[in-house]
């Protein structure tokens, strides 16, 4: 998962202050109707079974795989079993990188004695030689730590260990600070003379799953193994360097990129009864990365949004303007379903704005918002969220699939959740069901469904 971050700035409470003229007219307006969304959200409890079905009969799917194409299938019976409008895929091309079935590690010490290591392949990886690879380790912090060591790096497996700044109250600003280190480390210690990156998982929890994710190549710069270790094993491992110790990893990997297969966006809608051609999107990402069941990244945000249409049409809200579900294909390793969905020619329409929901299933906070024009209109509904304590209203939003709606002027906003266990999970084999609470998830969908029905009504 890509993200866009929040920005703050004190204009919130100008704007805010300014616009309690028109809150009561708004809020007085639809709030019996939010009260509706959140008891049928809760009672129902559809959401938590649409992630149970998701993540038990497919599972891990990451783009290009045959789970993938279950997915695909599986939400567009989903929105037909509901009776939403237009039900339909788009079609679009996806990288197929395959983990494969070889990946094994041991960590060997000078003495002579080895263990088995833990690892995950990062995401778009090379694989080894057949007989492996067998390297001492060195240990750095950043890439400028890497280029003094100069020589020192030659033939060795680069052991990339910057955690994640616990200090820092935004779990996603954490990740921003460290995550280099997985996207750019095979290139780096390429550079360096090194024959492998070996990566510090991206989480503040101290746990033993590595986590894997995305990283990248370039044409001018030979191509090496990327592989990632939980942060309990990063610890042991940086003590016993600091100890003296000259370890070495041998490993073998069988990780390979596949030409790109056809795959799908899958779309669903509820028509507009009033002015069918301007368009909310709302979505989330279909695919998630091959371990785990990509529960919260993202089958969190896919059946949320699923559940948005399911509410409305059940509760007989018949939006004005038309809204429109998009489980986005492809988000981890490329953004091709977000991508596609922008660039699609669609005459006569126009998108007023686009929500997605890719930080977990967590309890819902509020919502970011990246337009300035619909942060202030939309901030005096704040109330209507205030019962169950997601009334955050805040400047800058947006979310990956979304992204590339932007540059069209469509205004992009975010579902914000409580994220402080967000990287607990995120890309690893904890990343399943058991992490979802099924009430926090119904919530983050009855948010959804509030805010896309009164923009739908009111307009931007």
């Amino acid at each position: 998962m890509q993200r866009l971050r929040y920005f703050h700035f004190p204009l919130y409470l100008i704007l805010f202050t300014s616009s309690l003229a028109a809150q009561p007219v708004v809020v007085q307006r639809y709030d019996s109707v939010t009260n509706k969304i959140v008891r049928e959200a809760l009672s129902s409890n559809t959401s938590f079974d649409n992630l149970h079905s998701l993540c038990t009969t497919i599972g891990h799917r990451i783009s290009g795989s045959p789970q993938a194409a279950q997915a695909v299938e599986w939400a567009k019976k989903k929105m037909e079993e509901y009776g939403f409008d237009n039900v339909h895929l788009e079609p679009v091309m996806v990288p197929r990188w395959v983990r494969g079935t070889v990946e094994e590690a041991y960590l060997m010490y000078s003495s002579g004695r080895r263990e088995s290591l833990k690892i995950t392949t990062l995401g778009g990886s090379v694989g080894t030689p057949p007989e492996g690879i067998t390297a001492e380790i060195v240990e750095v912090k950043s890439f400028d730590e890497l280029n003094r060591l100069g020589e020192k790096a030659k033939g060795k497996i680069v052991f990339f260990n910057r955690p994640m700044d616990r200090k820092q109250i935004s779990t996603f600003a954490a990740y921003g600070g460290a995550v280099d280190q997985r996207g750019g480390g095979a290139i780096m210690a390429a550079r360096a003379g090194g024959v492998a990156a070996l990566v510090r998982s991206m989480t503040t929890r101290i746990d033993d799953f590595p986590h894997t994710g995305g990283m990248g190549y370039v044409d001018t710069v030979k191509k090496v193994p990327g592989i990632a270790i939980s942060t309990l094993q990063a610890e042991r491992i940086s003590k016993l360097l600091a100890q003296g110790e000259q370890l070495k990893i041998h490993f073998k990997l069988s990780a390979q990129t596949q030409p790109d297969v056809e795959s799908f966006n899958v779309v669903g809608e509820l028509t507009g009864t009033e002015k069918p051609k301007e368009v909310i999107v709302i979505g989330g990402h279909l695919d998630s990365w091959d371990i785990g069941q990509g529960a919260h990244d993202d089958g969190a945000g896919c059946v949320q949004s699923i559940e948005v249409l399911r509410i409305l049409k059940k509760l007989g809200l018949k939006p004005k303007r038309t809204i429109r579900a998009v489980m986005f294909m492809n988000e981890e390793n490329g953004l091709r379903g977000g991508i596609g969905y922008a660039a699609k020619d669609r005459p006569g329409e126009k998108h007023i704005a686009a929500i997605e929901s890719d930080e977990g299933g967590f309890m819902p906070r509020g919502f970011g918002i990246a337009d300035s024009a619909a942060f202030r209109k939309i901030a005096p509904w704040a109330p209507l969220f205030a019962s169950f304590g997601a009334d955050l209203i805040r400047y800058g939003g947006g979310g990956a699939d979304i992204s590339p709606m932007g540059p069209k002027g469509i205004p992009l906003m975010s579902l914000i959740v409580d994220t402080h266990r967000y990287f607990d999970s995120h890309h690893s084999e904890n990343d399943n069901l058991t992490a979802v609470n099924e009430r926090e998830l119904a919530l983050g969908a009855a948010a959804m469904a509030i805010l896309t029905y009164v923009m739908a009504q009111e307009g931007l």
